[in-house]
């Protein structure tokens, strides 16, 4: 079984009872053909992108459902057929939910592994560091690295001389 989804237009200017009913009809081809209706969404009146035999604007309406390739032909034949119906699209969703998922679980991986790999102790911030709190500055590049050291004894002054 696959995962389909169908976006049709119906026409404007039919009642709301009539698409209702058609939507019935088509979730029971597809129940009777052993397939399931996940869901059902009407979009409302729309404006279309161009003009669509005589129509400017259409109700759109989305069916997504899981059933075989042959339920798929008997609803777009359905759909071919009815005078309701001015445009319908067709669209199996399966593979690329498949492709969502193992995205999904490789940013997973990688999130856990940055999670084990980070630093147990924080570092400083560059506040922090100008300031002297925390570990040392680094050197600045090109310059050497001066090391703590004990200042010399001042040398003893010599003894005036006398004449």
């Amino acid at each position: 079984m696959r995962i389909y989804e169908e976006l049709f237009i119906a026409k404007p200017d039919a009642p709301d009872e009539e698409v209702d009913a058609f939507i019935e009809q088509m979730k029971t081809t597809v129940s009777n053909a052993g397939g399931t209706v996940d869901k059902v969404e009407k979009w409302g009146k729309r404006k279309l992108a161009y003009k669509v035999d005589r129509y400017r604007e259409g109700a759109y309406v989305l069916v997504q459902f899981t059933a075989g390739p042959e339920t798929v032909k008997e609803f777009e034949r359905r759909l071919r057929v009815s005078d309701l119906v001015i445009k319908f699209l067709t669209v199996r969703i399966d593979e690329t939910l498949k492709r969502l998922e193992k995205r999904k679980k490789d940013r997973d991986k990688r999130a856990h592994r940055k999670s084990i790999a980070a630093p147990a102790s924080p570092q400083p911030s560059v506040a922090q560091q100008m300031m002297g709190e925390g570990a040392p500055a680094p050197a600045m590049p090109g310059l050497p690295k001066e090391t703590p050291k004990e200042a010399p004894a001042p040398a003893p002054a010599p003894a005036p001389k006398e004449a």
